[in-house]
């Protein structure tokens, strides 16, 4: 039976790599329908954290939880309910755009809805229009994104953890990338745990915003809460100061 509590419930957490200590006993939660944001520099955890959220990676030790379903003993279950977009993912390059949509959706194909009502909504969600007809190794970076964020939310995930989706796109691009995902909360109730390094984007679209640093969360809140607590115009220097450049 799934619990639905929470979202994501991850309790002290570690995770080993050999020598280097990925996690250290990290703890936070993520409420249903929220959009969470998962901030920090470059090696401070944030990927580690996602892929074992995802079940991609095992947890050393601790505990995490997906609407009540344990990542490690219920790894199977946790998949049918969530979507991951890495930063780095890309589209088979000699399938067209309409082609791998239809192909994704037949993978990813749910009881209460067909192949065709997904690749209708994704084809909508993406607005690439004729270039779906065109192979994905024609597309530019921008395009491939806008197709795999399509892909991401066309499922109906109750989690969709998305790293960087704006990456690659300019700012009409990402403009419409934040709406899209702003409308799926609102109409679906999707829950969403965002990483990126676009402050702008994070204070837009997040709820609540986490910063994780050598593999701890240092401090968690409100955007606009958390820019009054620090007496900051703004998340990048809320962050510096925590971090100490400031």
């Amino acid at each position: 039976m799934i619990c639905l509590a929470l979202a994501v419930d991850a309790k002290s957490l570690v995770k080993q790599f050999g020598s280097v200590r990925a996690l250290d006993n990290l703890s936070f939660t993520v409420k249903p329908g929220e959009i969470y944001g998962l901030i920090g520099p470059n090696g401070a955890g944030k990927t580690t954290t996602l892929r074992s959220i995802c079940t991609l990676i095992l947890p050393s030790s601790g505990k995490l939880d997906i609407f009540g379903l344990d990542v490690v003993s219920q790894a199977s279950e946790v998949r049918k309910i969530l979507s991951y977009l890495p930063e780095e993912s890309g589209a088979y390059p000699n399938l067209t755009g309409y082609e791998y949509l239809e192909f994704m959706a037949k993978f990813n194909q749910k009881a209460d809805r067909d192949v065709k009502s997904m690749v209708n909504e994704a084809v909508e969600l993406c607005g690439l229009g004729s270039r779906l007809k065109d192979k994905a190794k024609t597309y530019s970076k921008g395009m491939k994104r806008r197709l795999l964020i399509a892909r991401a939310l066309m499922t109906h995930p109750k989690l969709a953890v998305l790293d960087e989706p704006a990456s690659g796109l300019d700012v009409l691009q990402a403009y419409n990338v934040r709406e899209i995902i702003k409308r799926y909360v609102k109409t679906y109730g999707v829950t969403v745990i965002l990483s990126s390094h676009n402050m702008l984007e994070v204070e837009y679209l997040c709820d609540r915003v986490s910063f994780i640093n050598k593999g701890k969360i240092v401090i968690e809140g409100n955007p606009r809460e958390l820019k009054t607590n620090y007496n900051s115009e703004n998340l990048e220097e809320v962050f510096a100061k925590v971090a100490g450049y400031v």
